[in-house]
């Protein structure tokens, strides 16, 4: 069969695109171990069912022992008199474990958190740089958007940065902005906003590159349509991340 000089160069072109398919799944399998729940134990049988109270998501870092997530993820305060701990939850399916944790520094204004594995380490994600990356990108984050109820199962879902917005989203009369917002409106800062579906699990779920796994930013809050009962029924598609460089200056500071 003769095949044309044309039809070869076609083929050719064909064979060697990208498959961005294969290389988000190679991504994800390289930084899952790294993803992990974050929320509470009550090791005290009956004082709660369940045990565990799952209240979202983070990554690790750095050396192995750190932990990023959000500052709104965390408990206002444990129940000692129960030996309520502040935990994550690592591994996946019904084989995942808890691993103690402490809080080593807290951002409010950014609504950022250092946590640090007590007696243990994982393996740990890359960051990128402070620079913004462009409206555009291609991105992803894996978290858990719907807690841990039937196990350990980290779900990813991809999008676009769609916008670099201010934090402070503009309410629709004086009298709905709250005391956050008014402080945010004072001193505002910058984030990414995502075309991408995120749920309230996702509260500090990496935000990567969807080609190298490097880390952008971090989930901290979706855009809600009616009630925040609603949120997993009717899902918005607007996702909201505090870029990566506020991390870099939580994980600096002395």
């Amino acid at each position: 069969m003769k095949v044309s000089l044309g039809m070869a160069f076609c083929i050719a072109i064909v064979f060697s695109l990208p498959s961005s398919a294969a290389e988000l799944a190679d991504v994800i399998d390289g930084l899952r171990p790294s993803v992990v729940g974050i929320g509470t134990v009550r090791p005290v049988r009956g004082s709660r069912k369940p045990a565990v109270d799952f209240r979202g998501t983070g990554f690790v870092v750095g050396n192995g022992r750190q932990v990023i997530t959000n500052y709104h993820v965390l408990p206002e305060k444990l129940d000692r008199e129960a030996k309520e701990s502040l935990a994550i939850f690592v591994g996946r399916g019904k084989s995942g474990k808890v691993m103690a944790v402490k809080v080593l520094r807290k951002d409010r204004d950014h609504d950022l958190a250092l946590l640090e594995i007590v007696g243990g380490s994982l393996p740990a994600m890359r960051l990128g740089d402070e620079a913004f990356i462009r409206e555009g990108s291609d991105i992803a984050f894996t978290g858990f958007p719907i807690g841990v109820v039937l196990g350990l199962f980290p779900v990813t879902h991809r999008g676009i940065i769609s916008a670099i917005t201010p934090i402070a989203i503009p309410a629709a009369s004086s009298r709905s902005i709250t005391a956050a917002q008014m402080k945010r409106l004072r001193k505002p800062f910058e984030v990414y906003q995502l075309d991408a579906t995120a749920y309230p699990g996702n509260s500090g779920s990496p935000v990567y590159k969807r080609d190298s796994g490097e880390v952008i930013g971090v989930i901290n809050s979706v855009f809600v349509k009616g009630s925040k009962e609603t949120v997993l029924e009717k899902p918005s598609g607007i996702s909201y991340a505090i870029p990566v460089r506020y991390v870099h200056q939580l994980l600096n500071a002395q």
